[in-house]
């Protein structure tokens, strides 16, 4: 039986109770403010991110994990015996796994099976913890990896966006898309389509509107849910996530989180933004 070692990045904004109890190694990202760097989740808190914006005007730029850091962590679990499957934020929204690919050619390891999610926060987790799923009932990483990537498209993502604000000074709307939401109070929903983002359905007014679309949809879809998983992944939205789950509690799914999103996550989506995140049989 193989020993296989499951890797992601901070971007699957897994709690850190899911990412002990099933032994996912996580990897951060950067978060720059100016000349100031930051590892995602493990030097700098949301919290602290959101304060650091409020104090000095502008938001920070993300990064991608380095080639080099991903060589010396492959290598650590290469020397230990293990093969290794990661997968983390999909290559469309970041370069990272464009560095573990370079890292697995310095390492010329056949024994390096790298995924690509075509998702993003909690999307990402989703799929990581069905790894290791199938990582527990014995499965070897041949039949884990076809088994991942036959599910990538059957992955929901989709968040309600609570400010505008973030998507306009992270470049992803325009100044006048920005102002007319704002004026507007439209809390549009964001999807992961074919591994980028797409605006969906836009509620008005209160965010509310915007979580009752987000409800609506996955009650339509409820009883087509792979039956393992299901999230809700927000940033700082606490009243939004009871409002959620009081909504849902009829939808039978072995197992419902509630995490956080990290710091890259909440950089381009704004505090207050909340996500539904399933996958499809």
């Amino acid at each position: 039986m193989d020993k296989i070692k499951i890797i992601s990045d901070s971007t699957c904004d897994l709690t850190a109770e899911l990412i002990k109890k099933n032994d996912i190694e996580i990897i951060p990202l950067y978060v720059n403010f100016g000349e100031e760097s930051y590892l995602d989740g493990e030097t700098l808190t949301v919290n602290e991110m959101y304060d650091k914006i409020t104090n000095c005007g502008y938001l920070p730029k993300t990064a991608a994990i380095a080639p080099g850091t991903f060589t010396t962590r492959f290598k650590y679990y290469l020397d230990q015996g293990y093969k290794i499957l990661y997968m983390g934020i999909g290559s469309k929204f970041s370069a990272t796994l464009q560095s573990a690919n370079l890292a697995k050619k310095i390492l010329q390891s056949d024994d390096i099976h790298l995924v690509d999610s075509k998702n993003l926060s909690s999307g990402t987790g989703l799929l990581v913890l069905k790894a290791c799923k199938f990582r527990d009932q014995g499965d070897d990483i041949v039949t884990i990896e076809q088994k991942i990537i036959d599910l990538v498209p059957k992955v929901r993502t989709q968040f309600v966006i609570n400010t505008m604000e973030y998507l306009y000074k992270g470049g992803r709307c325009n100044s006048v898309v920005a102002f007319v939401g704002t004026i507007l109070k439209i809390k549009p929903i964001i999807k992961v389509v074919n591994g980028e983002m797409a605006v969906g359905k836009k509620g008005h007014g209160k965010i509310t509107s915007g979580l009752d679309i987000l409800i609506d949809e996955v009650q339509r879809v409820k009883d087509q849910l792979d039956d393992d998983y299901l999230m809700v992944t927000h940033s700082l939205a606490s009243d939004s996530v009871k409002y959620i789950n009081d909504k849902i509690d009829n939808i039978a799914v072995k197992n419902k989180y509630v995490t956080s999103a990290g710091c890259v996550i909440s950089s381009h989506c704004g505090q207050g933004c909340i996500g539904i995140l399933y996958i499809m049989k």
